[in-house]
């Protein structure tokens, strides 16, 4: 039968969707025949292009993803077969594998779920860099290209693909086994995949540079990476802490800039504009949580489960949230906590109690170059009616600001501060 051109455009279509979905399992199943990261990839990428060439002809699978794990784990077996180039791997696996017949189908669901918790744990692992750890995640389980990792972090495109190579080649030096750790070594490590996933949410939420405030993709991939954690961690109290976090601050997303993209502040939010599906699986994700003592994930999303209560700004219970503050500053003591509680205080009992725990931070060195710090006093300075103090707080902050939109609203700040407006 004689293919179209449309239809050929529509099969390559759906060959690219069905593995950005599916490549993270892929990836995950074949590394543990080959226990090697990058070779994983690398026939995952040979079995997307097999379903390139023989889709468009043959027509799409019943079922697509399992179509392409089967071509994988062929693929990798026979690699793993092969002798003098992949002695060596062939030697990690074990001789059994020399008997066993390639899989006409992929393992059970249960047995691929297995797999791609040891991918998070593996790609997240603390022997690499933040940088390292936050490329290497977005690549192999987020499923972005080496363009839309640099793209969404405002990096040179060599420079991630030279971070994603090297931290492959890491995790092999390392000699990182392809496992889910446990006991002492499972609390750390997942602490590291979820300081990761909150990274990159962040980096969406609040970008750090450039000229826009919010990467919603990004937010999504954080997401989706949660909501995999909390099916494959379900007894992990902080995962579902996390999760609850991302759904809450995702439901306020449409609310944060403008038309034109100017940055809004959350007193002027419109709260029609939040999503209420996310609120409500913020307050599932935290009800998930249970009634034990709260880790740092828990302690924010009950701060932001706050925010999503008060219908109106004035009607957020600022008093609760300087609570919350300070559980969370004996939980991971940290200027930037005290910081967000200093904003809490002033709330709840005047902005004179937030500036004195303002102004014991001013000699933090973690802060030096923090421009909430001077962006904070300067709020706390104009409610005051100290409005000559307030515009050199905001211009000062302007000055540190990394993001383009920030700084404008910064700058604005600080010019109504000298004309003696809110």
């Amino acid at each position: 039968m004689a293919v179209t051109a449309a239809g050929a455009q529509q099969t390559v279509e759906t060959v690219e969707a069905v593995f950005r979905i599916e490549s993270a399992r892929i990836i995950a199943g074949v590394t543990r025949v080959v226990r090697d990261v990058q070779i994983a990839e690398e026939i995952a990428q040979d079995a997307l292009v097999a379903a390139l060439e023989q889709w468009p002809e043959s027509g799409v699978p019943d079922r697509p993803g399992a179509w392409l794990m089967a071509t994988a784990k062929h693929r990798a077996i026979d690699l793993v077969r092969r002798k003098e180039t992949y002695a060596r791997k062939l030697a990690e696996v074990g001789r059994a594998l020399e008997d066993a017949p390639p899989p006409a189908e992929p393992s059970g669901p249960d047995d691929i779920d297995d797999d791609l918790l040891r991918l998070i744990f593996t790609a997240c692992h603390p022997v690499l860099s933040t940088d390292a750890r936050i490329a290497l995640t977005l690549r192999l389980l987020g499923g972005l290209t080496t363009d839309e990792i640099a793209r969404a972090f405002l990096a040179a495109e060599p420079t991630v693909a030279q971070r994603i190579v090297r931290a492959k080649r890491g995790l092999a030096r390392a000699g990182v086994a392809f496992e889910v750790p446990y006991g002492a070594d499972r609390a750390e490590r997942l602490g590291s995949v979820l300081e990761v996933v909150y990274l990159i949410f962040n980096e969406g939420y609040a970008a750090t540079a450039g000229d826009d405030l919010v990467r919603p993709a990004l937010c999504e991939d954080a997401l989706r990476l949660v909501r995999v954690l909390q099916g494959l961690m379900p007894a992990e109290p902080e995962v579902h802490g996390l999760a609850a976090l991302l759904e809450f601050q995702a439901s306020r997303i449409r609310a944060r800039t403008a038309p034109g993209g100017e940055p809004v502040l959350l007193a002027d939010q419109n709260r029609t504009r939040w999503n209420g599906l996310l609120m409500r699986r913020g307050v599932e994700a935290l009800h998930r949580v249970g009634g034990g003592p709260y880790g740092p994930y828990a302690l924010q999303a009950a701060i932001a489960a706050c925010h999503a209560r008060a219908a109106r700004y004035e009607d957020t219970d600022w008093a609760t949230i300087a609570a919350l503050y300070a559980q969370l500053a004996r939980v991971v003591p940290s200027p930037v906590v005290e910081l967000n509680r200093a904003v809490a205080l002033s709330m709840a009992d005047g902005p004179e109690a937030g500036l004195a725990l303002v102004d014991a931070l001013t000699g933090e060195p973690a802060l030096k170059d923090y421009h909430l710090l001077p962006s904070v006093r300067g709020d706390l300075l104009a409610r005051l009616g100290r409005h000559e103090e307030a515009a050199a707080e905001f211009a000062r902050a302007a000055g540190m600001a990394r993001n383009t939109r920030e700084r404008d609203l910064l700058l604005d700040r600080a010019a109504r501060a000298r004309a003696g407006r809110p």
